[in-house]
């Protein structure tokens, strides 16, 4: 599938109408629900094989983090045979209270793999509690990066993100 229909088959999929209160307590006649392009297999199959190609080389493991980019990681994984990892957003309180399930990930270089990336907030949360579990992060893949301000915030934390659409594009396509 081209890249720009893949755009426009994502968008329609995901973008519907009728009346949404957002979390930031406003109500909104518009929602892009990106659980609808992830739970169609077509389409994630298309973004995997698209999203092989934005992992950085040194790339050990895939660390999809809860609960969207546990899907995307888990596709990528299928088409490039990377080892994956899933992470909660906290550490279970209870049988191993692991952060992140899979792999041993110590000493290893992750790649951060997300759905939606709006501010990057909990990938930064993430990212350093990966490093304080020994992991080596440097790199976020992202199917769809929100806005611009992103890059600069993750950046400011070591880390490098690269989408592989921005919502521009979406709408645009």
């Amino acid at each position: 599938m081209e890249r720009k229909i893949l755009a426009k088959k994502i968008f329609e999929t995901s973008h519907i109408n009728g009346e949404f209160l957002l979390r930031s307590g406003k109500i909104s006649n518009e929602y892009f629900d990106k659980y609808l392009f992830e739970s169609n297999p077509e389409l994630l199959s298309e973004i995997a094989k698209y999203m092989v190609d934005l992992i950085p080389k040194e790339s050990e493991i895939l660390a999809g983090l809860e609960m969207g980019g546990i899907p995307i990681a888990t596709a990528i994984s299928l088409q490039n045979a990377n080892p994956v990892i899933f992470v909660r957003k906290k550490a279970k309180e209870y049988g191993t209270r692991k952060l992140a399930e899979g792999n041993n990930f110590a000493g290893k270089n992750l790649c951060i793999i997300e759905d939606v990336v709006t501010t990057g907030g909990q990938i930064i949360i993430s990212a350093n509690e990966l490093r304080q579990l020994g992991a080596k992060v440097e790199n976020v893949i992202c199917v769809i990066v929100r806005e611009d301000a992103a890059f600069e915030k993750l950046k400011a934390e070591g880390l490098n993100l690269i989408p592989l659409f921005s919502m521009k594009e979406l709408k645009e396509a």
